[in-house]
């Protein structure tokens, strides 16, 4: 059957995808091979897929594809994560539409709707993923809400909690007032913004005397305990003792003194509120000061806001303002620039909050994380970011695993009375009970009595053992698959979690297995487009991935997202780029269909050019594969694909398949022909990984192929020994060839009619590639003089130099009459350009890049008529 002339991506795309599902080619099961295992970043459930997804999986593929070829037992783990605050915020969302508030529901309620939206929405990314072509062993999908899952989870937090490291704790937290829940110090992402600083007199007791301080925050005030000056600073010696008196609150707080105030900050003189600052809460406890929280979760005010109480805290701010300066107290008021801690998640800004929340102690179970990574057990790539890993590991804090959400795997932590201490950790509330009358000496309680906390853990609480997990090797830890599959070796992600996700699955790996989770961790850059913004839905400068993949084929795309992607650096992506990606891809078809069209002789004998041709592109082969074996070992993955795309679109299509192609009209030898099928298979081969589906389309179009015979298990090219002199020899040739081409377009010499070329081989060149030359250049002869040759048209390459005879060649008479033609046109124009340059007025008057501009085009004018008069001087 012929081949389409037009390569149909969407047909073939479904065709192909559907073809490796059927037959269970992503599937992987424990057998006598070698295993090549990666996880995916588990997406949010709540997720679509964007441009970092995209290059993210796209990258993951090529590798498992790879490593498939290369006869791994290759297994690739999908899944997605519950999301907590992601997942809640839109079930809560989709209630508040249908007018229901969460607080109206019990838990059980509210987690039924939220596994309603789940199963409806949830693996929509997985789906658009298949589009893409990404060959995940679907049938290990994974979800961290999974029974197992959980089950995990819990097991972990409740061993932890035994071996001490986890622990129950009132302190300063960040607080998302609009998810109302707290978050650890990595999702809280610092935006600089413009502000001002307030400067407010507080009258000190018993005195007409002020004092006066500045703050960012001026509501907080009404949570103000203490002043606090520098003891060193001789301004305040007279306040020591004293106590202020708080505005419109009218509290009276003392005056303390502490080495904490920075003396050449802001007045000297600093407010301290220990319930709304993590610095003033130290030294609250230092100094034994009283706590007063003036906010609710909301961030509105409460009772200690007195008459701003119900208001949020930004329209306190401004109303507190207002008060202030009619009292008299606002001094005055500067612009300010300051950090301000937002939350990833909601974007809200974050207020320090002191609660009661769980922790899991991080310093001593981080060490062998971070010495696996500095002794390179683990390697970062690109090697840039171990100083970074380095410095947020050795300056790791404990971390806040728990959250003030219904979604997610909640706390086993079971309270049974009115103490602090009231409460038992257990893997069942069965279990809870038995421990709970053990520890309390009440033999009468009853699972009623049991309270289990309210809270949910932190998502990444679950997705740090997702290697392990995934394998089901925290519930058995011994059991077949976790033992042949982990540790995994590939881990692809983005920068920004190395801390949040790579770290501590690092920590899960030696503390659960006593073993790294991985061998290497690629850390992709971020996709950003020409102006270097991040790709964004809220800044409407990302396009649609399944719109890029319906208008270039996946196969366009992938390639497009890999063409300029180095590893840890942005991808400064556009169109463009996926333009080219199809555009490779209608080469790839387009050679095929060359192939596939000539017509196959048996009885012709292979030719000495054919011959010749092939052994120089196995060589050449040879040559790629090794740099490409040498850019997959150190990751570079771009790199990769340059150095196929350049084989396969320059020394295949546009060399080799121009070389070996028959004459109009004849045969191709039926020799010649299975070695050329023989090469395309192997540029199959090492294209698959890249461009799955066109190079299965053509594998399978080529002859007909049993299920064990499919591309994709196919076997990856060996590394072979080549020449490299016969490569050097085939450039030499190819520049004598692209010579010959130039004189021919230079002087509209026909393509069809032959030309004899002679040269001056000074440069020794072999002759190796003599037939190759008479062949692409279409000459009827390539003699080797000794001698110039004189009135003949010449080109050099290198030092060798090379002769055309214009007898016979062109038609003298016309080349003269249109190089004189061309030289009249010339002079005229330079005339002009004089003409304008001799004008005094013209020179004096105009500006400088104008004369600049003339005196360019009169150089340019005088050097295409020497270079024409030399050109009719030989001719004449």
């Amino acid at each position: 059957m012929a081949v389409a002339a037009k390569y149909n991506a969407q047909e073939i795309e479904n065709k192909w995808y559907s073809h490796w599902m059927e037959n269970g080619y992503f599937h992987s099961e424990v057998n006598e091979k070698e295993p090549y295992a990666i996880v995916i970043p588990p997406p949010n459930v709540t997720g679509v897929l964007h441009m970092g997804h995209m290059l993210n999986n796209t990258i993951q593929d090529v590798l498992i594809r790879r490593a498939r070829l290369k006869g791994y037992n290759a297994c690739w783990v999908p899944g997605t994560d519950h999301a907590s605050i992601a997942t809640e915020a839109k079930v809560v969302a989709k209630l508040k539409s249908e007018g229901i508030d969460k607080n109206s529901l019990t838990r059980e309620d509210f987690l039924e709707h939220a596994w309603e939206w789940t199963h409806k929405h949830g693996g929509i990314i997985l789906d658009q993923l298949k589009k893409l072509g990404a060959s995940c062993d679907w049938e290990r999908t994974k979800f961290t809400m999974d029974d197992d899952m959980s089950a995990s989870v819990i097991k972990v937090f409740v061993d932890l909690y035994k071996k001490g490291h986890v622990y129950r704790g009132y302190r300063m937290v960040n607080w998302d007032p609009q998810a109302k829940t707290t978050l650890s110090d990595e999702e809280v992402i610092h935006i600089e913004k413009q502000g001002n600083l307030y400067y407010l007199n507080y009258k000190i007791e018993g005195s007409d005397e002020s004092l006066t301080i500045a703050t960012t925050r001026p509501e907080t005030i009404l949570g103000d305990t203490a002043i606090c000056i520098n003891p060193n600073d001789e301004r305040f010696t007279h306040l020591k003792g004293k106590k202020a008196i708080v505005p419109i609150c009218n509290r009276v707080i003392p005056i303390i003194e502490d080495e904490y105030v920075d003396l050449e900050f802001g007045t000297g003189c600093l407010k301290v509120t220990p319930a709304h600052d993590e610095n003033d809460k130290m030294l609250g406890d230092k100094h034994n000061l009283e706590v007063i929280d003036i906010l609710n979760d909301d961030a509105t005010l409460n009772k200690h806001g007195l008459h701003f109480q119900g208001k949020d805290r930004f329209v306190v701010r401004k109303e507190i303002v207002a008060e202030l300066k009619e009292l008299g107290v606002l001094d005055k008021v500067e612009q300010h620039t300051n950090k301000i801690g937002t939350s990833e998640r909601t974007g809200a800004v974050i207020e320090p909050k002191l609660s009661d929340q769980w922790f899991l102690k991080m310093k001593e179970l981080a060490q062998p994380a971070l010495d696996s990574v500095l002794e390179k057990d683990i390697k970062l790539v690109p090697e840039k970011f171990i100083n970074t890993y380095r410095h947020w590991m050795e300056n790791v804090r404990d971390w806040n695993i728990s959250r003030q959400l219904w979604w997610g795997h909640q706390i086993p932590a079971y309270y049974y009375g009115s103490g602090k201490e009231d409460f038992v950790v257990a893997e069942t509330a069965e279990e809870a009970l038995q421990i709970a009358k053990e520890k309390s000496g009440n033999a009468d309680l009853k699972a009623t009595d049991l309270i289990q906390d309210a809270d949910a853990l932190d998502t990444w609480f679950s997705s740090w053992l997702w290697p392990i997990s995934v394998f089901n090797g925290i519930l058995e830890p011994d059991n077949d698959e976790i033992n042949y599959y982990y540790p995994t070796k590939d881990l692809v992600t983005a920068p920004e979690i190395l801390f949040f996700w790579v770290a501590r699955m690092i920590i899960a790996g030696y503390e659960y297995r006593d073993e790294k989770p991985f061998s290497s961790v690629y850390l992709t850059g971020i996709v950003r487009d020409k102006q270097r913004r991040k790709m964004s839905k809220s800044l409407g400068n990302s396009p649609d991935p399944i719109e890029l993949m319906n208008k270039y084929g996946a196969d366009g795309v992938r390639v497009g997202m890999l063409l300029s992607s180095p590893a840890g650096n942005d991808l400064m992506f556009e169109e463009d780029l996926c333009k080219q990606g199809s555009g490779f891809v209608n080469k790839i078809w387009n050679a095929y269909r060359l192939i596939d069209g000539w017509e196959i002789s048996e009885e012709k004998a292979e030719t000495e050019t054919d011959a010749i041709a092939i052994n120089w592109y196995k060589n050449k082969f040879a040559k790629t594969i090794a740099e490409i074996e040498d850019h997959y070992s150190k990751y570079r993955i771009s790199d990769a694909l340059m150095a196929t795309y350049k084989l396969v679109w320059d020394d295949f299509c546009s060399w080799f398949l121009e070389i070996v192609k028959p004459g109009f009209g004849e045969p191709i030898s039926a020799t010649t022909y299975k070695k050329v099928i023989a090469v395309l298979e192997d540029n199959l081969k090492i294209l698959h990984p890249f461009v799955p589906f066109i190079s299965e389309e053509i594998w399978q179009n080529i002859t007909k192929r049993s299920k064990d015979e499919a591309l994709i298990v196919a076997e990856w090219p060996s590394n072979m020994d080549f020449d490299e002199k016969l490569i050097k020899d085939f450039e030499f040739a190819s520049e004598v060839i692209s010579g010959i081409r130039t004189i021919r377009k230079q002087k509209n010499i026909s393509f069809k009619d032959t030309i004899s070329v002679s040269v001056i081989n000074n440069e020794k060149v072999e002759t190796t590639f003599d037939s190759v030359i008479i062949k692409l250049g279409n000459l009827s002869e390539l003699n080797y003089v000794s001698e110039k040759i004189e009135g003949a048209l010449t080109f050099r390459v290198k030092s060798n130099e090379y002769f055309v005879p214009i007898e016979g060649a062109i038609d003298v008479e016309g080349e003269i009459a249109k190089l004189s033609e061309e030289l009249k046109y010339t002079e005229g124009f330079l005339k002009s350009v004089q003409g304008k340059l001799k004008n005094e007025r013209f020179v004096n008057n105009a500006p400088e890049k104008v004369v600049a501009m003339e005196k360019n085009k009169e150089a340019d004018a005088l050097a295409k008529i020497e270079t024409l008069k030399a050109s009719l001087a030989s001719l004449k």
